[in-house]
């Protein structure tokens, strides 16, 4: 009797996974790191173009990540928060897909085995990413993706 491969993210849920669990999750997409602005009326999310000054544009990875809510107040660190509050976050985002019950994409690196599978499937920001330092207002960026 063969017994199946099970994957961690598959059998525990995001409370339940370990430091190093939890950090694989994370496909480098750098979406999170978009400049998002809230319209104060509906509460509604807008995404922009414009990415935190600490992302690598190569990797989408951020060059300070210990450091990231020192240095960047408005940076926010997913596991000090409840689940529930993910809905702002992409509708790609492994944290969100789990946290939904929804499986990860095949492109997600812990399926595909590479890094490399986020720039290929398009989901990756190092291709239209603009630095927040070279943009004097984020209103102007402003994306929509299709889900």
């Amino acid at each position: 009797m063969r017994i199946p491969n099970m994957k961690f993210w598959e059998t525990k849920t995001l409370a339940q996974m370990t430091t190093a669990e939890w950090e694989s999750l994370c496909d480098g997409c750098g979406k999170c790191c978009l400049v998002k602005l809230e319209d104060e009326d509906t509460g509604e999310i807008a995404f922009t173009s414009v990415v935190c000054d600490l992302i690598d544009l190569e990797s989408c990875r951020c060059t300070r990540y210990s450091e990231r809510c020192t240095l960047v107040p408005e940076c926010i660190d997913l596991k000090q928060h409840d689940f529930a509050e993910y809905k702002w976050l992409p509708s790609t985002c492994a944290y969100r897909l789990l946290t939904d019950g929804k499986p990860l994409p095949d492109w997600h690196p812990l399926n595909s085995g590479t890094v490399e599978s986020v720039k290929d499937a398009g989901v990756s920001i190092s291709s239209y990413a603009i630095k927040e330092s070279q943009v004097d207002d984020p209103e102007d960026h402003i994306i929509e993706w299709l889900d």
